[in-house]
């Protein structure tokens, strides 16, 4: 169950994950697509565009951003373009929350290209490692 937040209304949908295990997965330079945060999570969902939130606006180089589109456009291989973190929070009363703060790049490019979701680590996470980002800013997960 995800928690969409469209402004100030909150709705709830029923959207399912695909996963795909990315053990032994390298790009085209031979290297290690795995970042410091989920590097022993080994399943890739593809997490809904609509339900992460991205709290800090993006630096976008827009040259990247179109190199990743037109590399996404071209192969569906996930080893060209890893997955983003996301940090998965439970509120307290059982709510779901994807929190993303890296990965603006990739998100730029599934976001312009239309795309309905975006191929994610999900970090099991709490509020305690939110206010860690966010600070006083921190919201009240319900």
């Amino acid at each position: 169950m995800f928690r969409v937040f469209r402004g100030g209304n909150t709705q709830l949908k029923q959207i399912s994950l695909f996963c795909r295990n990315m053990s032994n997965t390298h790009n085209e330079r031979g290297t290690n697509n795995r970042s410091v945060h989920s590097d022993t999570i080994e399943e890739v969902h593809n997490v809904p565009m609509q339900v992460i939130i991205r709290p800090f606006p993006p630096e976008l180089d827009e040259q990247k951003v179109q190199s990743l589109m037109d590399t996404i456009k071209e192969t569906a291989d996930i080893s060209v373009v890893p997955p983003i973190d996301v940090l998965w929070i439970k509120g307290r009363e059982g709510g779901n929350y994807y929190y993303s703060f890296g990965g603006c790049h990739r998100f730029a490019a599934y976001q312009r290209l239309n795309m309905p979701t975006i191929p994610a680590k999900l970090i099991r996470s709490n509020i305690s490692d939110l206010r860690t980002y966010l600070g006083a800013s921190t919201p009240d997960l319900l």
